[in-house]
């Protein structure tokens, strides 16, 4: 177990090393942030000394080893924009998307895991076939375009709910949560079920795959065969089969969920990281995209680590590499 881990450590670390090269020669590429956050009216002596001021006078090759060298002490620099710490931005807007993201994925599980089981257990169905059907409508549909339907009909129409911003917030634990008041409930709704549209579709396609490849296996039968209940055979031995590898998939689609919730939170006018890094990319601002990165990076290592963890835990026949 240690060896295993300290190998996914290791493979860790040359991710985030590669990682942060690429987008450094990227960014380099792309263009001068200088060119937009210096005016045109500013004079040729102090754009100089803001461009030193900001490191960027030094060769691509120094200001990747000052990073490197800042990053071993925990630091990644300062944002060109804010002039904070480019981690301090990062974590004062992560807690609203981490928000969205589980808000999001707990709709997919919470809908689509009993559709999905509905559809395997009763194939032939017209439900059934009705549901597979609205899967591949939801894998069909842009995100962004979905978000303004859902403007229109809940907010612009109905009059519902609320179509931008978070709510009221409580502080727990040093940040502010909108999931722990009725206003801010009513604003996570929109987004999240805007974001949770595809992953639904996902977890409905694999429940009732899972389901159709378990319903089979002998073990089912023998469960049967001994009198138990329909209800506990379909709990306990279908339905926890078929989460193990939709717990492998929901854990790599959490990582995407935070990580491209940008579109989302765009059209909601969320508070998040997400929106962040974009409002970054168009200034250009080098210490934020890729502080954002390194943490999207040791998210998704994370992520993975307790998913293979999970995996275990639903199969105790599986074995993590090396724990011998």
């Amino acid at each position: 177990m240690t060896l295993w881990l300290l190998r996914r450590l290791a493979q860790a670390v040359v991710v985030v090393l590669l990682m942060t090269l690429i987008v450094f020669v990227g960014l380099h590429a792309i263009g001068n942030p200088v060119d937009i956050l210096i005016g045109q009216d500013v004079d040729q002596v102090d754009r100089a000394r803001i461009i030193a001021e900001l490191g960027l006078d030094q060769p691509l090759w120094r200001q990747y080893l000052g990073f490197l060298n800042g990053a071993l002490h925990g630091n990644l620099g300062n944002s060109f924009v804010y002039n904070i710490p480019a981690v301090q931005l990062i974590l004062q807007r992560m807690p609203a998307t981490l928000e969205l993201a589980f808000a999001a994925l707990f709709l997919a599980v919470l809908v689509g895991v009993p559709l999905g089981l509905y559809a395997g257990l009763y194939p032939d169905h017209p439900l059934s076939k009705a549901i597979m059907t609205g899967s591949i409508v939801g894998f069909s549909l842009p995100t962004f375009w979905v978000g303004l339907m859902l403007i229109m009909a809940f907010s612009v129409s109905l009059g519902w709910l609320p179509a931008s911003g978070r709510g009221q917030t409580v502080q727990v634990l040093g940040a502010q949560w909108s999931w722990l008041t009725a206003d801010g409930l009513r604003h996570l709704l929109l987004p999240a079920l805007n974001l949770s549209l595809f992953k639904m579709s996902l977890v409905i396609r694999l429940t009732r795959a899972g389901v159709r490849e378990v319903v089979p296996q002998e073990f089912v039968k023998f469960a049967r065969a001994k009198g138990l209940s329909p209800l506990r055979v379909v709990i306990m031995h279908i339905l926890r089969n078929t989460m193990i590898p939709l717990v492998t998939v929901l854990g790599l689609e959490l990582g995407s969920t935070i990580a491209f919730a940008v579109v989302t939170e765009s059209i909601f006018a969320w508070p998040g990281a997400g929106k962040l890094i974009l409002d970054s990319i168009n200034a250009l601002d080098r210490p934020v995209i890729v502080s954002y990165l390194v943490v999207v990076v040791c998210l998704f290592v994370m992520l993975n680590l307790i998913v293979d963890i999970l995996y275990k835990t639903l199969d105790p026949r599986v074995r993590l590499e090396g724990a011998q």
